[in-house]
C-alpha cells in the first residue's frame, strides 16, 4: 500500500493524505501562553513519560532525526522534501526503517498491537528577522519546546494493513526579548485505514493551530515554509480532511475515489477560504513496476465576501514507477479549468505533481518533490495565486552516528485576478536552504545544529524579505 502526504508549500499550508494513486491494499500579535497553559502541557507530557517508562518498547539504535534529516511523518522536526498533493510515496517514506535516521520500528506483522511513541525536542535558535519584514528587521533568540505523542492500533508504521493512529504535538515558542510574541502552536494528525477483500478505505484529519509567521506542521517546525502570502506573524487555523477509496476491479485494473476539504481560518482581518473537491480515477497495472491512470477532479472554492466564489475541474494523467527497491517515482500532470462567480472569463492553466525517493547507497537518501496548484490569497481581495514549487533533500549517514542533511526549495507564486476590474501584479520567487548535522549520542538521545536561510523576491517590495536562523537542538525519545 502506497502512502502520501500533502504540503501546501510556503504560500499555502501543510496537509497530509494517502495514496491517491495506489493499488488496493492586519496582523495581530499572538497571545503569549499563560503559565497555567504551559504547566498543563508539561504536566501531561511528564505524566505520559513516567507511564511509558514502565513499559517495554522496541527501539532501534538510531537517532531521532531533526529538521531536514527526517523522512518520518511522525517526527516533531522538519521533512525537507515533503511530497506534494496526492503523491503516493512508497511505505518507507514515512517509516523509520526506510532510510530515515531514527524512529521506532513497529512490526507490521502484529496488526492488532497497541503502539505508542513519546518524544521531546528542545531547540535554541537565533533569528535575525522574526517578523519576516522588508525593513526594520528585528532579531531575537527563542526557545522551542516540542513534545510529541503518537498512539495507534494496527499497522500504524508500515501502513500496509488496517490501522488507526493519532499524532499530537504542541510547540511552545518563548522569545528572550519579545515575550509578547510568545506562542503555542497545536498540531494534530488523525489517520486510519481499513482493508476489505477488494476495497481499501483511508482517511486523515489534520488540525493546525498556528500563531507565527510560518506554516509549520508535524513535518516542519523550523520554518522552512514561511507564510509569504501574508508575510507577517498571524493566527491561522487550518483544517484538512482527506478520504480515499481504492476498489479492485481485476488483477490489473482498479478505481480510486477521492474527497478533500480544506478550511483556512485566519483569526484576524485576513481572508478566509474553504476548498472542497472530489475525484475519480481508473488505474492500470501495466507492468509489475509501472502503473498508469487517468481521471478527473472537480471542486468548489468558497471565499469570504465580497470575493467571488469559484468552481474548477481537472483532467489528470498519472504514472507510478517503482524501478527498484531503491528508487520510486511518481508524476501526475493535467489541465485545470477554473470558473469565477464574478465577470471574469474562465482560466485554463497546467497543474502537476511529482515526487521520488532514491537510496543510491546504504545510509544515503535523496528525495525530490514538486507541484503546481491554485490557492486563494489570504491577503489580497479577489486574487488567487498559482504556486509552483520544487524541494530537494539529501541525507547522508556517516560512521553510523553522524547524519548530514541538506535541503533546498524554491517556489514561484504568480497572482491572478478572480474578478473583473482587479489588477493582480504580484509575483514572488521564494527559496530556502538548510544544511544540518546531527549526532546520535545514545539510542534514546540525539543532538545537532542547523542553519536556515530563506529569502523572498517579490514584485511588490514591501513583501520581499530575507531571514537567517542558526539553531541547536536535542531530542529525547521514550
Amino acid at each position: 500500500m502506497l502512502t502520501g502526504s500533502r504540503e501546501r508549500n510556503s504560500l499555502a499550508a501543510m496537509q497530509s493524505l494517502p495514496a491517491a494513486f495506489s493499488t488496493p491494499a492586519g496582523t495581530e500579535k499572538s497571545a503569549p501562553p499563560t503559565g497555567a497553559g504551559l504547566a498543563l502541557i508539561a504536566g501531561i507530557f511528564i505524566a505520559c513519560t513516567l507511564a511509558a517508562r514502565g513499559q517495554d518498547t522496541t527501539v532501534q539504535e538510531e537517532p531521532l532525526p531533526s529538521s531536514t534529516d527526517s523522512t518520518d511523518y511522525t517526527m516533531a522536526e522538519t521533512n525537507a522534501a515533503p511530497p506534494p498533493p496526492s503523491l503516493p510515496y512508497p511505505v518507507d517514506t514515512y517509516s523509520s526503517t526506510g532510510g530515515a535516521p531514527g524512529g521506532e520500528n513497529v512490526p507490521s506483522g502484529e496488526p492488532r498491537r497497541f503502539h505508542y511513541t513519546l518524544r521531546l525536542t528542545v531547540r535554541g535558535v537565533y533569528d535575525d528577522n522574526i517578523f519576516i519584514t522588508n525593513t526594520n528587521r528585528v532579531s531575537d533568540y527563542y526557545f522551542a519546546i516540542e513534545p510529541m505523542i503518537s498512539v495507534g492500533f494496527g499497522d500504524m508504521e508500515g501502513r500496509g494493513k488496517s490501522y488507526i493512529r493519532l499524532d499530537y504535538m504542541p510547540s511552545v515558542i518563548l522569545f528572550v526579548d519579545h515575550s509578547n510574541e510568545d506562542a503555542v502552536d497545536q498540531l494534530i494528525h488523525l489517520e486510519g485505514q481499513h482493508r476489505f477483500s477488494r476495497l481499501t478505505l483511508w482517511f486523515s484529519q489534520d488540525v493546525d493551530i498556528l500563531n507565527n509567521a510560518n506554516l509549520n506542521s508535524l513535518i516542519d517546525t523550523t520554518g522552512q515554509q514561511a507564510n509569504i502570502d501574508v508575510s507577517a506573524r498571524t493566527q491561522l487555523n487550518l483544517y484538512v480532511s482527506r478520504v480515499r477509496a481504492n476498489y479492485e476491479l481485476t488483477g490489473k485494473l482498479f478505481l480510486t475515489g477521492e474527497f478533500d476539504a480544506s478550511i483556512y481560518d485566519y483569526r484576524n482581518d485576513f481572508i478566509n477560504s474553504e476548498i472542497f473537491s472530489g475525484g475519480l480515477y481508473i488505474n492500470y497495472n501495466w507492468t509489475p513496476k509501472v502503473t498508469v491512470g487517468i481521471g478527473g477532479t472537480a471542486g468548489y472554492t468558497n471565499v469570504d465576501d465580497p470575493n467571488p466564489d469559484q468552481t474548477f475541474e481537472q483532467v489528470n494523467v498519472r504514472l507510478n514507477y517503482q524501478a527498484t527497491g531503491k528508487l520510486n517515482f511518481y508524476a501526475s500532470t493535467g489541465i485545470e479549468f477554473r470558473q469565477f462567480d464574478g465577470n471574469r472569463s474562465e482560466r485554463t492553466s497546467p497543474v502537476f505533481e511529482l515526487g521520488g525517493i532514491w537510496h543510491p547507497f546504504d545510509g544515503t537518501t535523496v528525495t525530490l518533490a514538486g507541484s503546481r496548484n491554485m490557492f486563494p490569497s489570504g491577503f489580497f481581495p479577489a486574487q488567487d495565486f498559482a504556486a509552483t514549487n520544487i524541494v530537494l533533500r539529501i541525507q547522508q549517514r556517516l560512521l553510523q552516528r553522524v547524519y548530514l542533511g541538506l535541503s533546498a526549495g524554491y517556489e514561484n507564486a504568480d497572482y491572478f485576478a478572480t474578478d473583473s476590474g482587479v489588477s493582480a501584479t504580484r509575483n514572488d520567487d521564494y527559496y530556502f536552504v538548510e544544511p544540518s548535522v546531527d549526532v546520535l549520542i545514545t539510542r534514546f538521545w540525539s543532538a545537532g545544529v542547523y542553519y536556515l536561510h530563506r529569502e523572498d523576491f517579490s514584485s511588490i517590495d514591501s513583501f520581499s524579505f530575507y531571514d537567517n536562523q542558526v539553531g541547536v537542538r536535542t531530542t529525547i525519545r521514550f
